[in-house]
């Protein structure tokens, strides 16, 4: 199981003259003809912390991810990254950044070395300075062994470790990373979840990170979840799960909607119908389900009881199931 980070709050600001924010999105619009990818997103993010940008399939996370890389112009809106703005000094905005996507960007034939090597010379790192910034991704990754091995020998856990190092090697302030952990097992996604958070914390850079995984989304510092394009909610995943208040009942029935208009009638408080089951939110939801059992049972199939997910959350804000 993941374990949600936790970062401490810098010093207090006046509040005449807030900081701007470290990552600053406003408004942010984008079409692919009369679909809109992106329909006014804004979200911000101060210095060395990690955000999460949590979605399901066609929520908009890839455009925006595309936009804060420098790979897309955004139609409206507007970005800030490190004070600077990416449609007019994409440059500036990738001396600053370090990014990791989905797909493998690494040569196959080559080995670890060699391709941080060949990353290290975009960058303009050249002797004994690229050879001792590798040599510090190396060890921080645990990659020392395996720098002369090829890439396509690695496991893929060490890829991911690798394309990490490769994003790292001109000391970006902001790590984007798309999907990051995608594919890999859970006790390697928590071990790449480990670096980056020591990242945050010992080298003080900002993260970024798409994600359907509810799991890993746990872990950020805040977080923005997206759908059709939209921002729903954003803030800590521990105050997004409070925001619920209660308990969560799901209760499987043959007959879903009949059921749910029976026990609005009998029981206080809404319920909604998510994935063919009947959904409620409730405090002290055990008593609840007593009554339940009490009234309907001839019609209850099963019936579960749970603390608010990251799924309720979705749920709770778009009226439907969160579907990959």
């Amino acid at each position: 199981m993941l374990t949600p980070a936790t970062h401490p709050t810098g010093p207090e600001t006046s509040a005449e003259t807030p900081p701007e924010a470290f990552v600053d999105v406003r408004n942010l619009a984008f079409r692919y003809g009369d679909r809109k990818a992106l329909d006014g997103i804004s979200f911000s993010l101060d210095q060395h912390r990690i955000l999460g940008l949590l979605g399901p399939n066609g929520s908009g996370k890839t455009t925006l991810f595309r936009i804060l890389c420098t790979l897309l112009q955004p139609q409206g809106g507007q970005v800030r990254l490190a004070g600077l703005d990416p449609a007019t000094d994409p440059a500036g905005v990738r001396r600053r950044m370090g990014v990791v996507f989905q797909t493998n960007s690494l040569d196959q034939e080559l080995t670890v070395a060699e391709n941080l090597v060949c990353q290290g010379r975009l960058h303009g790192l050249r002797g004994a300075r690229l050879k001792t910034r590798i040599e510090e991704l190396l060890q921080r990754f645990d990659l020392g062994g395996r720098r002369n091995s090829r890439v396509r020998t690695l496991s893929g856990g060490m890829r991911r470790r690798t394309e990490l190092a490769k994003g790292l090697l001109h000391r970006p302030r902001i790590l984007l990373l798309d999907e990051p952990t995608a594919g890999l097992d859970p006790h390697i996604r928590q071990e790449f979840w480990d670096h980056l958070t020591d990242l945050r914390d010992s080298a003080g850079i900002t993260i970024l990170f798409t994600t359907h995984l509810m799991e890993e989304a746990e872990v950020c510092d805040r977080l923005v979840i997206l759908d059709q394009g939209r921002v729903v909610t954003e803030g800590s995943p521990v105050e997004l799960k409070d925001r619920i208040g209660g308990d969560v009942i799901v209760v499987h029935s043959r007959d879903p909607n009949g059921l749910k208009t029976r026990i609005q009638a009998r029981f206080p408080g809404p319920a909604s119908v998510v994935n063919g089951a009947v959904r409620m939110e409730q405090r002290r939801g055990h008593e609840l389900i007593r009554d339940l059992m009490e009234e309907f049972s001839s019609e209850i199939q099963a019936v579960s009881l749970g603390k608010p997910t990251l799924e309720d959350v979705f749920i709770r804000e778009t009226g439907r199931g969160f579907q990959v």
